[in-house]
């Protein structure tokens, strides 16, 4: 649902001519349908779901050689997963890479296919969905999503504070709203802003909370119930 709300609905229409409009999109493909299709576990289901004899005859020999599993936790990796996310966020933002995807429908198509599976990558850290095991401590995930709100506030703070229209093609797209591309530009970082962090503090706080409880804290004491 999440992917059709950022690809076929209004937004995707709106996003020729708003940044705002834009900006609500990456946001979406990035932190919203990412982290709900980790959560749905989707390894399983989908290899339920493929034919008997793809199973048995291709994915069966696949999966028992080791190069899937080493390629699947090599990407999944957090220093893979945390690089590629904000390489690919921080790249597409660069003015002249962004002005590309007005070029080219394959290439804004491939700006959305690199959100979406580099966010999938950096959630799967988050989340470890089944059968995936961690990589480092529980622990290290606090950082790894602060440390990627850094970026965030970075890249928002400059669409804000630019003082300048950072996208041609934006300044010259008519105007479908009261807003200047200005304007536009400071709203779309500070809902950027506002938005990524909210989805990258919210985890983080309740991930501290968790690791400081006592239950966490001292795992092999057990409450005294009896009276």
């Amino acid at each position: 649902m999440s992917l059709w709300i950022a690809l076929a609905s209004a937004i995707d229409v709106l996003d020729d001519y708003l940044l705002t409009a834009h900006m609500i999109q990456h946001f979406i493909l990035m932190s919203i349908a990412p982290p709900l299709v980790v959560l749905g576990t989707p390894t399983v289901p989908l290899l339920r779901g493929l034919p008997r004899s793809m199973m048995r005859v291709v994915l069966r020999p696949l999966f028992r050689s080791q190069l899937p599993h080493r390629a699947g936790r090599f990407v999944t990796h957090p220093v893979v997963a945390w690089l590629a996310i904000n390489t690919a966020c921080l790249g597409w933002h660069v003015p002249a890479a962004f002005e590309l995807t007005f070029r080219s429908e394959r290439i804004h198509d491939f700006e959305h296919l690199c959100f979406l599976l580099t966010s999938m990558a950096f959630w799967w850290v988050v989340l470890v969905p089944w059968p995936s095991r961690r990589h480092w401590p529980r622990w290290t995930v606090i950082p790894y999503l602060l440390s990627a709100d850094i970026l965030n506030t970075i890249l928002s703070a400059t669409l804000t504070f630019a003082g300048r229209v950072l996208y041609p093609s934006y300044a010259q797209a008519e105007r479908i709203s009261s807003l200047t591309p200005l304007q536009d530009q400071i709203a779309a970082g500070a809902e950027m802003w506002i938005l990524n962090s909210l989805v990258f503090l919210i985890p983080a706080v309740v991930l501290t909370i968790r690791m400081l409880s006592p239950r966490f804290l001292l795992p092999h004491i057990q409450p005294n119930t009896s009276r």
